[in-house]
C-alpha cells in the first residue's frame, strides 16, 4: 500500500475510511461545507508543517471547499476524480467515496501544484479554435476536457486561468483535446 507524505484533505468521513483502503495516509475533514476557522487552522498547519492534498468530490461544494482552502494555502497539491468516477453504483450523492481504487491511485499520482502567478501560454483564439470557449457544446467540452486534464470543470473564464495555474503546456492541451475528439468519433 503507497504511503503519502502529505496531509490528504476530504470533506467527509465515508472519504478517509475509502481512501484509507487505497493509501496510508493522514486526513483532515472539513465535515462537508462546514469548513470554519478551527478547522482552516489545522488545515494550514499541516500545509506548512507536511504538505497538503486537497481531494474533495467534483462538484460544486466540492469546488468550492477546493477554493477557500487555495486561498489560504496557495501551494497545496491537487488530485481530482472524473465526475463518472464518483458516482455511486446505487442511487446517493457523488463523491470521492463512490470511487474506484484504481481511480483514487490515478487521482493522487497525478496531483498538480496550482501556480498562481503564471499566465497563460496557450491563447485564447486556440481554446475558441477547439470549442472551449463560447459556442455551442462548449460547456461539454470543458467538462470532457477538465476531466482528461484532471483539473476539474470550470466556466469559460475559469478555464483560463485554470490552464495557467496548473501549467497546462499547449502540447498537453492538444493531446487531451486530440484524446477528445478521438473518443467523441468513436461514440457517434
Amino acid at each position: 500500500m503507497e504511503k503519502i507524505k502529505e496531509v490528504i484533505i476530504v470533506e467527509g468521513r465515508d472519504d478517509i475510511r475509502r481512501v484509507s483502503e487505497v493509501v496510508q495516509a493522514d486526513f483532515i475533514e472539513t465535515h462537508g461545507m462546514g469548513l470554519n476557522d478551527k478547522i482552516m487552522s489545522v488545515i494550514e498547519e499541516a500545509y506548512r508543517k507536511r504538505g497538503i492534498i486537497i481531494f474533495t468530490d467534483p462538484d460544486h461544494a466540492g469546488e468550492t471547499i477546493r477554493k477557500a482552502v487555495t486561498q489560504r494555502c496557495p501551494n497545496a497539491k491537487h488530485a481530482f476524480i472524473r465526475r463518472n468516477e464518483g458516482i455511486p453504483k446505487k442511487q446517493g450523492s457523488l463523491g470521492v467515496e463512490h470511487a474506484s481504487d484504481e481511480a483514487i491511485l490515478e487521482a493522487l499520482q497525478s496531483v498538480a501544484t496550482v501556480d498562481e502567478s503564471a499566465e497563460l501560454q496557450i491563447d485564447e483564439t486556440i481554446l475558441r479554435q477547439y470549442g472551449l470557449l463560447g459556442g455551442q457544446g462548449s460547456k461539454q467540452k470543458r467538462q470532457q476536457l477538465g476531466e482528461k486534464l484532471r483539473i476539474g470543470y470550470t466556466n469559460g473564464k475559469q478555464l483560463k486561468k485554470r490552464l495557467a495555474t496548473f501549467q497546462i503546456t499547449k502540447e498537453r492541451l492538444d493531446q487531451a483535446m486530440t484524446e477528445i475528439m478521438e473518443e467523441t468519433d468513436d461514440r457517434l
